[in-house]
């Protein structure tokens, strides 16, 4: 394997600016299949894109990690539980790809309807884009990843196809919620993935769990979108 040794912890207490951390650098798929396929180290998260490698090596999760992204798979059941009527699958930190030119593990990844990957024994244990359809949404936790969260994942993701991208910011407490238009990604003040939930309510139930608890948020913004 190609020597490297990826200095990126996005959960450590120590870690530095998230511009200095989340170095990509130039790889051939060969290279990035190297460190996919590599046993010894199951807590790396792989993102290639036509040429270009970022290896983060999560170690384990830290509190405010796991705290929001808790917090946004809680979310999503709470709201589907309202709109039961929608078929959802939540598959967050998979790995997607897209040989020989992308490939990516985002925190949230969410499928809607009946077309949705199922794991059959003798497969490898990634989701390969070429059998099945991307996700109607994928989503970042950012704690130390946000420069690249909002650079090159953000292009990464929007070539892929995928037609909404949410960055959850966790040192700002904010959301930001995109939408795939003409190949890249505006700004958007709504879902479509989720039809119609407001980022301001997003961004609420964030100030909520800082507040309070990831719990209690959830619980608080089920009650938000109770219907009549």
């Amino acid at each position: 394997m190609t020597a490297f040794s990826p200095a990126i912890d996005s959960t450590s207490e120590s870690a530095g600016s998230d511009a200095a951390l989340c170095q990509w650098r130039s790889a051939s798929w060969a290279e990035y299949c190297e460190y996919r396929d590599d046993p010894s180290n199951p807590r790396l998260r792989l993102f290639f894109d036509d040429g270009a490698l970022l290896v983060l090596d999560m170690g384990w999760e830290g509190i405010d990690h796991a705290g929001f992204c808790d917090l946004f798979t809680m979310l999503l059941g709470f709201w589907f539980a309202q709109h039961p009527e929608q078929r959802f699958t939540s598959l967050g930190r998979c790995l997607l790809e897209k040989k020989p030119n992308k490939a990516a593990a985002p925190d949230l990844v969410l499928y809607l309807g009946n077309e949705f990957p199922v794991w059959e024994k003798g497969e490898k244990r990634r989701v390969d884009l070429e059998k099945w359809p991307v996700p109607a949404l994928v989503g970042e936790i950012s704690d130390t990843t946000l420069t690249t969260d909002l650079d090159e994942k953000k292009r990464l993701y929007a070539s892929m196809g995928i037609p909404e991208y949410w960055v959850i910011d966790v040192r700002g407490n904010r959301v930001f919620v995109f939408l795939l238009q003409d190949g890249a990604y505006q700004p958007s003040g709504v879902s479509v993935a989720l039809d119609g939930l407001s980022m301001d309510l997003l961004n609420q139930t964030v100030e909520k769990m800082v507040a309070e608890s990831n719990g209690n948020a959830a619980l608080w913004f089920s009650q938000q979108i109770q219907r009549d």
